[in-house]
């Protein structure tokens, strides 16, 4: 049997859900389609949200051939072969065809190589459906020749008027007795997807009894269906979303939000060990020498949640989180190394001081490899002023120390060491 989605799925633009910033009245795809000319188009969005469905309606408005791959399971032979029938039909109908490529992320750079040719002499018009950043995932050459369109999650109520409407419409629903008391869980676990959606409707709406009406409810829809309603794609763009948004929030001093993402990251499955290699970089960048601890407390939670494991690694995680996210912020080592390496870029691989030198030969010795060199704890507080700079470059401050307390007993210290040498 025809699944709910596929049997719902719009046959003109005016039932076509969202995107109103794309097919809407005056939209941008909308104009080049009502002109009779589109471009080659890559559709980034989520999944559920209409990439394949639009691709077809605008073949089938254009009155275009229309050739479709999926890229999980089409090789360069599949390509050539749909550009060569694409050919044959423009040659026939003067028409340019269509070429839709599902997943075109997963194209390797040679299946994406076979596609340039076809879209260069207009052969083919290509129209691309991607979950991810075609930034990422689609080779320079192609991706200028593509615009690229973003899809955007559907709105609740456009989810619910979906939903509405496969009860109003539906040869197989629209005669049964289903009412909705509740959307809650539905939404939830359709995660803005809406073929999810509608498979979860088809499934639960199975459960009727004959001649009794049906009432869905929250509870319904997590009895029915056992699974997790979380979303979360580990390998896709919001893997890399929540984590930024974790960083930024221990960065931005907010333990709230900082647990908040973490949790969102442990409820959809994602790797520990990924979350707290992350925590180790930020207490290095982020918060550095205003509280060194941050460093040790991060790289001892790597360790410790490696012999742990979940479900109790999440507390470790949380409490290394929560520290982070309160300590005082300093970039002040991140942006040191940072300005010495821009430096050694301009000023090339300069020369070291004939007194820092090693002289472990008597040749070197005879050359002044370590002559003058001064031996700190021979000194009061066991420190001398002493240039340990190349001379092209003396004097130059690299190392700024951040307005936080720790560092400002830093700032003291070097004011008290090297006076107005460095201008601390």
């Amino acid at each position: 049997m025809t699944p709910l989605a596929e049997r719902m799925r719009p046959q003109t633009l005016a039932e076509y859900v969202g995107q109103q910033h794309l097919v809407g009245e005056n939209a941008v795809l909308r104009q080049s389609v009502e002109a009779g000319k589109i471009p080659s188009f890559i559709l980034w969005g989520p999944p559920g949200v209409g990439k394949t469905t639009l691709a077809q309606l605008i073949a089938k408005m254009l009155n275009k051939p229309f050739f479709q791959l999926s890229a999980i399971n089409a090789g360069v032979k599949d390509i050539r072969d749909a550009i060569d029938s694409a050919e044959k039909q423009t040659l026939f109908k003067s028409k340019g065809a269509i070429l839709f490529i599902d997943e075109i992320h997963r194209f390797s750079k040679s299946q994406q190589d076979a596609l340039l040719g076809a879209v260069e002499k207009g052969t083919v018009t290509l129209i691309g459906a991607t979950t991810e950043n075609p930034s990422f995932e689609v080779i320079p050459a192609l991706l200028s020749r593509c615009q690229v369109y973003v899809l955007q999650h559907l709105s609740k109520a456009e989810l619910i008027g979906l939903v509405d409407r496969a009860l109003q419409q539906d040869e197989q629903l629209k005669s049964a007795e289903i009412i909705i008391d509740e959307y809650d869980a539905l939404l939830l676990y359709s995660g803005g997807d809406a073929r999810r959606l509608l498979n979860a409707l088809e499934l639960v709406s199975n459960f009727r009894k004959p001649g009794v009406p049906l009432h869905i409810t929250n509870a319904t829809v997590k009895e029915v269906i056992q699974e997790n309603a979380a979303l979360y794609d580990k390998t896709g763009e919001q893997h890399y979303d929540i984590i930024s948004a974790f960083i930024k929030s221990m960065r931005g001093s907010d333990p709230n939000a900082a647990v908040y993402w973490l949790a969102r990251m442990l409820h959809g499955g994602e790797d520990i060990e990924f979350i707290a290699r992350r925590m180790v970089i930020l207490a290095a960048e982020d918060i550095g020498l205003a509280n060194p601890n941050a460093l040790l407390l991060a790289s001892t939670t790597m360790d410790a949640i490696r012999m742990i494991g979940m479900p109790e690694a999440r507390i470790i995680l949380s409490e290394c989180a929560i520290y982070l996210a309160l300590s005082p912020k300093s970039n002040a080592g991140y942006v040191a190394i940072d300005k010495a390496l821009d430096l050694i870029r301009k000023t090339g691989d300069l020369s070291v001081p004939l007194h820092l030198r090693n002289a472990p030969t008597k040749l070197m010795k005879e050359l002044n490899y370590g002559s003058g060199y001064q031996y700190a704890h021979d000194f009061e507080g066991n420190f001398v002023q002493q240039d340990n700079l190349p001379t092209e470059i003396m004097g130059q401050i690299l190392y700024e120390p951040g307005k936080n307390p720790a560092e400002e007993k830093y700032r003291a210290q070097l004011r008290l060491q090297w006076g107005g040498k460095f201008g601390y």
